[in-house]
């Protein structure tokens, strides 16, 4: 594997899109390995992540950059990360309460219920969760952890400024969950989601691309997902 250049990074930051409710998409021809090496990553970068229920400035840099093709959606994070909190676990072991470690949820249909949240931490330890529902008007905290994403590829590699990680999510898997609506995207389907990171150092700190306005329910606001749109 081969670490991010400090040139790279820096041709990232200067490619930056600001984050909004629009989050492109581009579609890629080119065959990506699931590495953690962002070497070979051309798409730029959005960001950097904020305060997720605030705005306001982060204190360490996270910076996302997704991809598709006819059969899969591709993710990148670059996470600055000057003290990594972590370590290798089992398959869905419970992270997000822990570890270092950056998370993606997407709700293809949009109606805010059966979305799939997935989480990676800096030593690839990830997990896949269906949401089927948060909200009281449909029960409120129905999930899974036994739900899986078949073909699920999930890579981080530390490097010197933090870590960098790598996802594939084959959209065949999406297919399979009950009550999702899934349907194949083409150019100009929108998704509902957003991207996250969950900084454990010296000062914790829950990071966003979109922030949120309510505060009820921490990342978990599929009302105020980010549209994630699937562009050329």
């Amino acid at each position: 594997m081969k670490t991010i250049s400090i040139a790279s990074f820096l041709y990232c930051l200067c490619s930056i899109t600001m984050y909004s409710q629009n989050i492109p998409i581009h579609k890629t021809t080119d065959k990506l390995i699931i590495d953690g090496d962002l070497s070979d990553w051309k798409t730029p970068f959005l960001g950097p992540f904020v305060i997720h229920n605030s705005d306001a400035n982060a204190t360490q840099n996270t910076m996302v950059s997704l991809l598709w093709n006819d059969e899969n959606l591709y993710i990148a994070y670059n996470s600055v990360d000057s003290k990594i909190i972590g370590s290798s676990k089992k398959k869905d072991a419970q992270i997000f309460k822990t570890d270092d470690l950056v998370e993606i949820f997407i709700d293809p249909d949009g109606d805010g219920q059966n979305y799939i949240e997935i989480g990676v931490n800096a030593f690839s330890t990830n997990y896949d969760m269906l949401l089927k529902c948060i909200s009281s008007d449909c029960g409120g905290w129905k999930t899974s952890m036994t739900f899986d994403i078949e073909g699920l590829e999930a890579v981080s590699t530390i490097t010197s400024e933090g870590y960098t990680t790598e996802i594939k999510i084959p959209f065949s898997s999406l297919d399979k969950v009950q009550n999702g609506n899934f349907k194949k995207p083409t150019f100009g389907t929108k998704w509902k989601g957003n991207t996250f990171r969950i900084d454990y150092g010296n000062t914790t700190e829950y990071l966003a691309i979109q922030s949120y306005k309510s505060l009820k329910f921490g990342f978990h606001q599929p009302q105020e997902f980010a549209i994630f749109e699937f562009v050329d």
